[in-house]
Order: structure tokens, then C-alpha cells, then sequence
């Protein structure tokens, strides 16, 4: 930062203070995550220089035989990452991937399944406030209101009544498994395609973790900076019958000139994730998680679900009298990032929620394992249970600082 620091120095020194936030905290935001050094080189690059419309071999501009290169590598890294016959590395973020998979699929105005937001989907899954609400007939579905999990019964009784032109499955705040082949065998019983946005846990997929969608639904679209722990982006994957489609839905369907540093950045990310230490990375996020999440549940705050199979935990604050929005600020005062949430059943306004989202990918890419995790777990119901005790925020502040000057945010 040399450079920027002569050149803009107010945007350096924004940057630094960014950097000592996330180095003085803990980022327990469930969909971030921490990126290498080489990811940042990337994208960084003078890559960023050129426009690459279009696609390897296939471009409407000259100059772009190293861009094709760099796309080609990140497409067939990620092809080996998940097994997939064809990806399109393009999308500038998972929202835009399912806006293309949308645009290949479905005419404006057709019939559209999801996961409804305030029970763990995502405003591109259909949310009236998103494009996806405002251009097709949506219905939703969610989760058993008794064990706060998906019924799959209810899903295809849901599905038969709406007929679909597509069913969306995947979420941005549901902590356990989800059948991707029961929503596909699903999906084909009323004659429509499924689409699983695994954005939340690509990680986890690519590494057996959690079963993979790919190969078993028709479209998988996924960001690449959560549990991929790559830079800000998004992929589609399908079978080689259904590529030329999507790629058109993504070129010149929904966006132009895709961010070829991003690519580059991109072919790096999956390239980390084919070593066999990703794997014990995504092994250790869960590991983490429920460790954390049963710290939590014997401190008195309620599990949704009463517990986690993947990278993130959910409240419900509603027991102890305080909203997410509350429980937020404090605990950013004591250096602890989360974000409030939606629940199941919830009552209250999405900005002010009923509920909190709790996630590890990123503490654990700082090497923090169970014995940190439960640490954290106390801190948090220090300070939600106490919510207007400034001197526990204080406390847990400074213990949360002076713990996390003992790991990197580059570990490697």
C-alpha cells in the first residue's frame, strides 16, 4: 500500500483501519471469509485492465489471449473441484449466477419455488423487494415451524399445488443438511428444473462435507467467497447439454465485460481448494460451529434447529427479551462481528429481527479451533445476556482483542 498511501491517502488510511478491524476482531459473519495472500495479488492485478466480453476463443474485443487463459484455468479448476461437466466463472456474485440460471430457464412471469426469506432463503430466491420477486409468480416454501427443518412432504405438496417452472433449494440461514435429491426428484415429478444455490456452503460440497447438488440437480449456482474462501464472486454449474444456455443467460443475457482480475483471483481460489487441507479446513468450520453452538445452548440461548451440520449457528433471542439489531451492536462494540437474522415464525421487522446469525468460516481460516470456539461461545452470551452492561462489553472487548493478536489473517 506504499503507493496508495502517496498517491490517496485518505483511501489509504480507510483501508488500514479496515485492516485493523478484521485483525483486532472477530468476524463471525457466516457469509465471509478471509482470503490469502495470492487471492489478493490477483486480484489486485493488471488484469483489471481489460475488457473480455464474451468468452475464451469467443471475444468481442482483441487482446484477450492471457484473459482467455486465466478464464480457462478457473473454469476447468472448478470443473475439478466439484466434478462438474461445464462452469461459468463470469458472474460478478451468487445473486447474478441466479439471475442468469433465471433468464436460461424461465420467461418473465412463469411460476417460481423457494425457500422463503424470513426462514433461511435469500432475497434472489424470490424476495418481493429483489428482481427475482418482481419478474415471477413466486411461491414459497420453509421449514416445520415444530423442528425447524425442511419437510420435504410439505415441499412436494407445495410444489404440486404451484407447479414451478423452477424450484430453488439451497439458503443463507438454515443450519442443517439439505436433500438435494429429493428436491430434484421433486422438481421432476411436476415437470420443472432445480436450481441449488450452494453459495453458504461450497466449501463444504467441494470437500464431501456436505453432499454436493452437482451431477444431481439440473443448475448449481455458488459465490466464491464463503466457504470457497475465495474473492467476491459468483459460478454456475451444469451438464454439457445445459451450457450454452446458461452461458448465454449469464453473456449477453444479465451482465457485459466480466472482471477478469476477479477471474484470476477466482482460478487461484479453486486451485487452494483442490490441496487436501481444504478439506480439514471445511472439517474444522463444522467442528467449530457445533462446538460453539453447544457452548451457546448451555449458556441458555435457544439453538434454532437445537443445533448446526454446517459453518453457521442461528438465535432466537426472543426469550431473553432483546432483538438481533440490539444483540448486533453489542457485541460489535465488544469487537464481535455477526449479523442480525430472521427465524423461523419471526414477528418482527427484517431490520430488526428476531434472531442472530452466527458463522466460523473465518475465525477458523485464522486457525482458531474448538477450544477459541468456546471462548467466543461465552463471550457472546456474556454480553447478549447482560446486553446493557457496559463494563462485560468492555471486559469481553479487551479479551477479544487480546486473543486475537495471536492469529494471523494470513495463517499460511
Amino acid at each position: 500500500m506504499s503507493y496508495l498511501a502517496t498517491t490517496d491517502y485518505e483511501i489509504a488510511a480507510i483501508i488500514e483501519k479496515e485492516r485493523l478491524r478484521q485483525q483486532n476482531g472477530l468476524e463471525l459473519i457466516a457469509s465471509e471469509n478471509l482470503v490469502s495472500r495470492a487471492v489478493l495479488e490477483a486480484m489486485g492485478s493488471i488484469m483489471t485492465n481489460k475488457y473480455a466480453e464474451g468468452y475464451p476463443g469467443k471475444r468481442y474485443y482483441g487482446g484477450c489471449e492471457f484473459h482467455d487463459m486465466a478464464e480457462n484455468l478457473a473454469r476447468d479448476r472448478l470443473k475439478e473441484l466439484f466434478g462438474a461437466e461445464h462452469a461459468n466463472v463470469q458472474p460478478h456474485s451468487g445473486t447474478q449466477a441466479n439471475m442468469a440460471v433465471y433468464f436460461s430457464a424461465m420467461e418473465c412471469g412463469d411460476p417460481l419455488m423457494s425457500m422463503s426469506l424470513t426462514q433461511g432463503g435469500h432475497l434472489s430466491h424470490g424476495s418481493p423487494v429483489s428482481f427475482s420477486g418482481r419478474l415471477y409468480k413466486v411461491t414459497p416454501y420453509g421449514v416445520d415451524l415444530k423442528t425447524e427443518t425442511i419437510d420435504y412432504g410439505a415441499v412436494e405438496e407445495i410444489a404440486r399445488r404451484a407447479k414451478p417452472k423452477v424450484i430453488v433449494c439451497g439458503a443463507s440461514a438454515y443450519p442443517r443438511i439439505i436433500d438435494f435429491a429429493a428436491f430434484q426428484e421433486i422438481a421432476d415429478s411436476v415437470g420443472a428444473v432445480c436450481m441449488a444455490d450452494i453459495a453458504h456452503i461450497a466449501g463444504l460440497c467441494a470437500t464431501g462435507i456436505h453432499e454436493s447438488p452437482v451431477g444431481v440437480v439440473d443448475f448449481v449456482t455458488t459465490t466464491t467467497h464463503k466457504t470457497l474462501r475465495g474473492p467476491r464472486g459468483g459460478a454456475i454449474m451444469c451438464d454439457a447439454e445445459r451450457a450454452q444456455q446458461v452461458d448465454k443467460g449469464v453473456f449477453p443475457g444479465m451482465q457485459g465485460g466480466p472482471l477478469m482480475n476477479t477471474i484470476a483471483a477466482k482460478a487461484v481460489c479453486f486451485k487452494e481448494a483442490l490441496r487436501p487441507s481444504f478439506r480439514e479446513y471445511n472439517r474444522q468450520i463444522v467442528k467449530n460451529s457445533q462446538a460453539m453452538a453447544e457452548v451457546l445452548a448451555n449458556e441458555g440461548l435457544r439453538v434454532v434447529s437445537g443445533g448446526t451440520d454446517n459453518h453457521l449457528i442461528l438465535l432466537d433471542l426472543t426469550n431473553l427479551g432483546i432483538t438481533g439489531l440490539e444483540a448486533e451492536i453489542a457485541l460489535g462494540k465488544a469487537h464481535i462481528t455477526v449479523n442480525k437474522n430472521t427465524i423461523p415464525n419471526e414477528s418482527r421487522s427484517p431490520f430488526v429481527t428476531s434472531g442472530l446469525r452466527v458463522g466460523t468460516p473465518a475465525v477458523t481460516t485464522r486457525g482458531m479451533k474448538e477450544e477459541e470456539m468456546r471462548k467466543i461461545g461465552h463471550w457472546i452470551a456474556a454480553v447478549v445476556k447482560d446486553i446493557k452492561n457496559e463494563a462485560v462489553v468492555r471486559k469481553v472487548g479487551a479479551e477479544v482483542h487480546e486473543m486475537s493478536k495471536t492469529f494471523s489473517l494470513y495463517p499460511e
